[in-house]
């Protein structure tokens, strides 16, 4: 006979009273809500990092998405950084990689300045744009529409009206390097 069957044997004439019984019961059961609390505590800690990474992105961290824009008459996806209103605008042209940059702040009728919001960067990114190239040739590019305006200057301004879907844009294009656009009308040449 082992040693094992001899203890099981000399024990198993012993039996516990219902009263220890009842106290082992209670015990198991008092360790099992110490675990739960565990489980609970950890679970918030989690929810509560994953919060802090959102309000990080949202606030410091700035908040990078991929976003679709008018670049050189063609539609582009490119990489969208935002941060307190700026942005870094990433994207590929012709296999290199380019990043462009920018932001400003608007005022309000009392003066207070706050910055940009995400609508208005990317309305700005979506404006006409033109562009002198080294050749000498200047052209318009607004969304998918592209227009070169270089023997259009009369006394160094060249006017152009360009449709956007619905609306018209009317361009005031300078020679030295200036333009700007209206819906309403051609702006003043400054």
């Amino acid at each position: 006979m082992t040693d094992k069957e001899r203890y099981k044997r000399t024990f198993s004439r012993l039996h516990a009273s219902d009263h220890c019984l009842m106290e082992v019961e209670t015990m198991k059961i008092r360790k099992i809500a110490p675990v739960r609390r565990m489980i609970s505590v950890c679970a918030a800690a989690v929810l509560i990092a994953a919060m802090a990474t959102v309000a990080y992105a949202a606030d410091l961290g700035g908040i990078q998405r991929t976003v679709q824009v008018w670049i050189h008459g063609d539609q582009t996806n490119a990489v969208l950084e935002l941060s307190g209103g700026s942005y870094t605008l990433t994207y590929d042209e012709e296999g290199e990689q380019k990043t462009v940059g920018g932001g400003g702040v608007s005022f309000d009728i009392f003066g207070n300045e706050r910055p940009l919001t995400e609508e208005e960067i990317m309305e700005h990114l979506n404006s006409p744009q033109v562009e002198y190239r080294t050749d000498g040739t200047v052209w318009v590019y607004c969304r998918d529409q592209e227009l070169e305006i270089t023997d259009r200057f009369q006394n160094g301004v060249c006017y152009v009206s360009i449709k956007d879907g619905d609306q018209t844009l009317y361009l005031t294009v300078e020679a030295s390097g200036t333009y700007s656009y209206s819906p309403h009308g051609y702006p003043a040449a400054a």
